[in-house]
């Protein structure tokens, strides 16, 4: 049992990471505010009152109005259901994830969890070991002609690697052993030559779907969200220092008409190829729909999933990555949001109450 000292300096330290967390949202989001405004305007007093009034009353503290007023700015006035994502990350990740938002973070287990071709993986390095999706020990020196058997070019992605960070690619003679023993653990993926509808846009960098799907009490899963990433001039793979953002209709596929930058400011063409965003659809994506929902509910406790989606130049859906942990919603619910307002995900917990759990940034 903890002594009462103990137990004091555990609730200090909550209380100061707690803080740190929400300050650094809040920061984040006025920074987003303020290019916006630059282009639209300042919020109304009305809107802002209504921000503040909202996560006060149904939230529990007014740190989380911030990112309601950058929803607020994007979609020209306020919409009740709205989920902060500064909530998201505190109160609902911890209380329908738990522990099990980690899972995706450890890329080799891929295969073992959803056992589906779509993933475009080839073998794993962790801990000192090789292995490929069946979990089969491999010897040193097959690794190099199993990775470039059937592919001239490799994806590495470190089991930390997120918003676009700790990627690498290989062809035979650049790789090498000692690369992959300095850079850690991680999973080997063939590189997917994309759908022309996306290297319309970039040829360079292959474009990511992000789909968000949620697992409901009953076992039904949908999708609640969906956006286009493209990315920029130089960049080999999407990166969130540079991408680019595109509302998809999550019924039909059809691209919005504006796209955003990394400053949330919106444009009608992509800024390097100049390709208009306009009367574009996603190729193939019912069969995007139908498979990131059919996936989910192999992992049904974790209850909403950002699944970064692409098609090849044969039209086959690939997988890229999932994320179980703090996916992405800010940009969701603010250009097609409320998107989560029917699940009662403001009922979950006052952050007053909540139970202290890890948040995975």
């Amino acid at each position: 049992m903890p002594t009462i000292r103990e137990s004091l300096i555990g609730a200090a330290l909550r209380s100061l990471l707690s803080h740190h967390y929400h300050r650094q949202h809040m920061k984040d989001a006025k920074g987003i505010l303020k290019s916006i405004e630059g282009a639209k305007g300042s919020l109304s007093h009305r809107i802002v009152k209504q921000c503040n009034d909202y996560a006060i009353d149904v939230f529990g503290h007014r740190h989380f109005a911030a990112w309601l007023y950058v929803y607020s700015a994007v979609a020209g006035g306020f919409k009740e259901g709205w989920i902060p994502d500064n909530y998201y990350g505190s109160i609902v990740v911890p209380k329908l994830k738990g522990a099990c938002q980690k899972l995706s973070r450890l890329k080799s287990l891929n295969s073992m969890i959803f056992s589906h071709s779509s993933f475009p993986d080839v073998l794993s390095y962790s801990n000192g070991v090789f292995f490929d999706t069946e979990c089969r020990i491999l010897p040193l020196d097959s690794i190099k002609g199993r990775l470039f058997a059937d592919h001239d070019r490799v994806v590495y992605k470190l089991n930390d690697s997120s918003r676009g960070k700790g990627i690498f690619f290989f062809d035979k003679e650049s790789f090498s052993l000692n690369a992959i023993y300095k850079l850690g653990n991680g999973l080997f993926q063939s590189f997917i030559s994309q759908h022309e509808v996306f290297r319309e846009f970039a040829k360079e960098s292959v474009a990511t779907l992000r789909m968000t799907t949620v697992c409901e009490d009953d076992g039904t899963t949908s999708l609640r969200a969906c956006y286009l990433r493209l990315g920029g001039r130089a960049d080999t793979h999407v990166q969130s220092a540079s991408h680019i953002r595109i509302p998809i209709d999550t019924k039909s596929g059809a691209f919005h008409n504006v796209g955003f930058t990394t400053d949330w400011l919106e444009i009608d063409r992509h800024p390097t190829s100049r390709v208009s965003f306009q009367g574009k659809f996603i190729p193939a994506y019912d069969d995007c729909l139908r498979l990131v929902t059919t996936l989910h509910k192999r992992v049904p406790y974790v209850r909403c999933i950002g699944w970064d989606v692409t098609l090849d130049d044969q039209e086959n859906v690939r997988i890229m990555e999932w994320n179980a942990g703090h996916n992405d919603i800010k940009f969701s619910e603010a250009t097609q949001g409320p998107c989560f307002s029917d699940l009662q995900w403001e009922r979950l917990t006052k952050p007053e109450e909540a139970p202290w759990i890890e948040i995975v940034w």
